[in-house]
């Protein structure tokens, strides 16, 4: 981006701030449920594992629609995506806080999924289709959006959590309404690829080793990053409104190592060794907090310090599997986010049964292992993660799409780089 554009980074068409701002929502919805967690244990009568089914359900239906986004928006185009998805977000948000029993909130959790995953596949291509200042100045609202929303969806969670626990459901869809509303009016329509995405075409691109290798280091350390955020509120015995402070240290952190942290690690020391920086972090954290679950103190210090290691592994690993891939972006990134979530979908199910069949330490202690099994997965694909810093493909030949790849942010769900290259193909025609 030239200085000539810099000035004009922030005075956008009124299209991108309606984008941008539904942007912010949706990734509020990542850590929004996390205050509210014990509170509906406690209300509706639910275990603890009964109650991280709303991370289950949620999760593992956004894995599964990262097999059919890319085929829905290659046929009816970004905009009409977009608008579905934050129509299901509106709907079954609102249902979920209409629910009066935590089978019905699960439910309609999983719809909630539905929609999020639509939206998000989507919503950078929207951005980037009418932002001024190019490629670079849609990535740095993308950022902005997603480092705030992060950030203050525990905290508003806290806030509408300490009056009831239907707060948060309530008031994601009043804001995804308005989203909505100012979508419809204000963004044109997107073109369409001149090429419909397979719906077969995902699946089959895990037949390839670089990628396959990734997705599965991604799915280990998704399986710690939700065995921490949907069971860590539970022993820390906290009001809504003070765990939405603690996942609000948390956020910040993931924001601001996820947008200037990561970047800075990969230029100095590489993606393959940023990672296994990162991932060995996240592991003692992971450590301590099994060695020490009934401490409150150690619980809320090492669920904000693990932000760091978080933010870090999801903006490398994300940008690893764009570059490292011998497949279309797109596939690659529906590909990988179907692997990784259903491993995070699982995960907090999971740690709630441990701890009734065993005790709270075992599934931070499974969690930690599964952080130091990625790194040992991701040791067996360090030639090709060297070879893509370098800029060359898996056959070490000179990549020319290597460096296009380098910044661009992780959208927690793997389908921005994919939208992305949908509008651009369609433009280029």
């Amino acid at each position: 981006m030239s200085h000539a554009e810099a000035p004009h980074l922030f005075r956008q068409p009124k299209a991108v701030y309606a984008v941008a701002f539904a942007c912010v929502i949706s990734f509020m919805g990542i850590g929004l449920v996390d205050p509210i967690l014990p509170a509906l244990s406690s209300e509706l009568d639910a275990t603890p594992s009964q109650v991280t089914l709303l991370f289950t359900s949620y999760l593992v239906v956004t894995a599964v629609m990262m097999l059919v986004t890319g085929w829905v928006s290659s046929r009816i185009g970004a905009k009409r995506t977009l608008l579905v998805g934050l129509a299901i977000i509106v709907v079954f948000s609102a249902l979920a806080g209409s629910a009066d029993s935590i089978g019905g909130i699960v439910a309609f959790r999983a719809g909630w999924g539905l929609g999020n995953a639509l939206f998000i596949a989507t919503s950078l291509a929207a951005i980037v289709s009418s932002a001024r200042g190019g490629f670079a100045g849609a990535i740095i609202l993308y950022e902005a959006a997603l480092g705030l929303g992060i950030a203050a969806g525990p905290l508003l969670g806290g806030v509408l959590g300490d009056i009831s626990w239907r707060g948060p459901f309530y008031g994601v869809a009043l804001l995804m309404s308005l989203a909505l509303v100012a979508t419809t009016l204000l963004l044109p329509a997107t073109p369409k690829p001149a090429t419909p995405t397979s719906l077969s075409a995902p699946l089959r691109a895990l037949r390839h080793r670089s990628l396959l290798l990734m997705s599965l280091t991604a799915l280990l350390y998704n399986w710690a990053f939700f065995t921490m955020l949907g069971y860590a509120p539970f022993p820390m015995e906290l009001e809504a409104m003070q765990l939405g402070w603690v996942f609000f240290g948390w956020g910040v952190l993931v924001a601001i190592f996820s947008v200037v942290g990561a970047p800075r690690l990969q230029a100095r020391f590489g993606t393959a060794v940023s990672l296994y920086g990162a991932l060995a972090g996240f592991a003692v954290v992971l450590a301590c907090i099994a060695a020490f679950p009934d401490d409150r103190a150690v619980l809320v210090t090492c669920v904000i310090v693990s932000g760091v290691f978080i933010g870090i592994n999801n903006t490398l690993t994300t940008q690893a599997v764009m570059v490292i891939s011998p497949v279309e972006r797109p596939v690659a990134s529906a590909a990988y986010g179907f692997v990784r979530f259903i491993g995070g979908g699982l995960a907090p199910f999971a740690a709630g049964q441990l701890v009734e069949a065993t005790n709270l330490h075992v599934p931070f202690a499974i969690a930690s292992l599964a952080c130091l099994a990625a790194i040992a997965v991701l040791t067996t694909n360090h030639a090709a993660l060297r070879r893509a810093d370098a800029g060359m493909d898996e056959d070490a030949h000179a990549d020319r799409e290597a460096g296009e790849v380098a910044g661009e942010v992780a959208d927690e769900f793997g389908g921005a780089p994919g939208a992305i290259d949908d509008f651009e193909t369609a433009d280029r025609r």
